[in-house]
């Protein structure tokens, strides 16, 4: 009995074959996730030149606020900032090299 169910191979998966499958699957899932990187860098560049393109300038005048007799009760001086872009606003930073014709 021994002897026959050493010798019995039926649905016996030999060790090579398991090698193969497993090498295809890996290989599969490195590609996968390599093209999901390049989804997710491009999205996130994407995000950021909309960040950069936002115009953050502002500007708020003084405001003054006087007493009945005369004088200054209140003041406020106004304040103004000037968005200059950044030397790296807005650069395309790609990681995947994408085909000709294809944006």
């Amino acid at each position: 009995m021994l002897k026959n169910l050493w010798n019995d191979e039926s649905g016996v998966i030999l060790s090579a074959e398991i090698v193969l499958v497993a090498t295809i699957l890996v290989l599969g899932m490195i590609v996968g996730l390599v093209e999901l990187q390049c989804a997710v860098v491009g999205e996130l560049s994407d995000l950021g030149d909309a960040f950069g393109n936002l115009y953050q300038s502002y500007q708020t005048s003084s405001i003054t606020s006087l007493k009945n007799r005369g004088g200054v009760k209140a003041a406020t001086r106004g304040a103004r900032y000037r968005d200059r872009p950044d030397e790296c606003d807005c650069n395309r930073i790609t990681v995947c090299q994408r085909s000709r014709g294809e944006k």
